[in-house]
């Protein structure tokens, strides 16, 4: 009898235990669902970054599939190992409530970078190599002219020049304070500053009295919005700060040309001085008599030079002497086929009607057998060739630019380089 007892009592225990490991399995299984349902992360901050973006940062920072909760993520993404991320010295990450995290980026400070090889080296404020990058960070200001002799990660540059870092650091300094950096800074041989911004030079000098040089700098420059040249800051002298404003260059051509006398100041016509005698080289010469330099014509048929055949020394054909008619005319011809190019590429589309509202012509459609025959579609919609009609109105309008002697009096579009306006701020 107690043997049966004893085996009804062991075959109990066997279920209660088993039965016993499902609850407790359902439990940590509810736990588990309960603890990342409740501390799931629905948001992350990023703070102290600003080299990259939020969602860059979260990339590389976030890689794994505990990230979402926001209890283990600080615990397994903080780290200090960045050696692969630009600029970044560690990553922090904690959380703010059940929903939240908040990733805080320990960034590097670089104040200025340099090019050296085929990379930027940034450095700090004490001359550390930081960073190395094959791209420049346009909010780190960029040094021109700084020499180094060696470069080593984690250590102070070599630098020529014992003060140009002190000048450096200086300038990084006012530039974050007025978030004016320029396009680059230079150094010349003798540590003078100069700073680049677009079209304007800022002459600063010598390394004095920086902060209200820059102070003028930034007051003036607004002033200076589309203009190119030169603002001269050596002095913080008013009187000293002037800007020369360099004028765009004038080709000088024939109708332009203000020489014509020799170097007595007598008129000539062809001399290469100017009427105040300042030398301005010889006269250009005109489309035509360049066109009549290049045409190697002048011989006939049999092969006798006649100043006027129509082919060269060879036998070739090379067509007639240029004239000034026949230059207008092949000017005339090219714009007109510019014209058409221009309409014809514009004025279809796929649905068969052009961009004036009429219809494409459809002679094997409507049942007259005619196709389209090429003419030109008009504002007064005759069908006229309005590539001829735009040919004859060039030709009686372009003679007006020309003078009696063929000589072109039209307007060029280029400028003689040199700095002549000086306004004193």
């Amino acid at each position: 009898m107690k043997e049966n007892s004893y085996g009804k009592k062991s075959s109990m225990s066997k279920k209660a235990k088993k039965m016993t490991g499902y609850i407790i399995g359902i439990g940590i299984l509810t736990a588990m669902i309960v603890f990342f349902s409740y501390y799931k992360v629905d948001s992350v901050e990023v703070r102290g970054t600003s080299h990259y973006t939020d969602e860059e940062v979260k990339a590389m920072v976030l890689r794994g599939p505990l990230a979402s909760n926001s209890v283990l993520a600080p615990m397994l993404y903080s780290t200090t190992n960045t050696d692969d991320v630009a600029f970044v010295d560690a990553f922090k990450v904690t959380q703010l409530n059940r929903n939240t995290i908040c990733i805080s980026v320990k960034e590097k400070k670089p104040v200025g970078c340099i090019h050296y090889l085929d990379s930027y080296i940034y450095f700090d404020r004490n001359g550390i190599f930081v960073e190395g990058s094959k791209t420049r960070d346009e909010s780190v200001p960029y040094f021109d002219g700084i020499q180094v002799n060696k470069v080593v990660m984690d250590e102070k540059l070599d630098i020529k020049g014992e003060t140009v870092l002190n000048t450096a650091v200086a300038l990084s300094t006012i530039f974050q304070k007025n978030d004016k950096i320029p396009d680059h800074i230079q150094f010349d041989s003798s540590y003078s500053i100069s700073l680049i911004y677009g079209d304007v030079t800022v002459q600063l000098g010598k390394d004095e009295n920086l902060e209200e040089k820059m102070n003028r700098v930034l007051a003036i420059l607004p002033n200076l919005t589309g203009k190119k040249g030169i603002l001269h800051m050596e002095s913080v002298s008013s009187d000293m700060n002037t800007f020369e404003e360099e004028q765009e260059e004038v080709e000088i051509t024939a109708e332009n040309w203000n020489g014509g006398y020799d170097e007595n100041g007598d008129y000539t016509g062809d001399g290469e001085y100017d009427e105040n005698g300042n030398y301005v080289g010889a006269k250009p010469m005109t489309a035509l008599e360049e066109a009549i330099t290049d045409w190697n014509g002048g011989y006939d048929e049999e092969g006798d030079y006649t100043g006027v055949g129509e082919y060269d020394a060879d036998g070739n054909y090379v067509g007639p002497k240029p004239t000034q008619e026949s230059l207008d005319a092949a000017a005339g011809e090219s714009d007109s086929s510019d014209n058409q190019d221009d309409s014809g590429s514009d004025s279809a589309y796929s649905d068969g009607t052009y961009a004036d509202g009429s219809e494409e012509n459809q002679g094997s459609q409507d049942g007259t057998g005619s196709d389209w025959n090429g003419d030109s579609y008009g504002d007064s919609g005759d069908g006229s060739d309005s590539s001829q009609d735009a040919y004859e109105e060039y030709s009686s309008d372009g003679s007006e630019d020309y003078n009696s002697d063929g000589s072109y009096s039209g307007d060029s579009g280029y400028g003689e380089s040199y700095y002549d306006n000086e306004e004193s701020y």
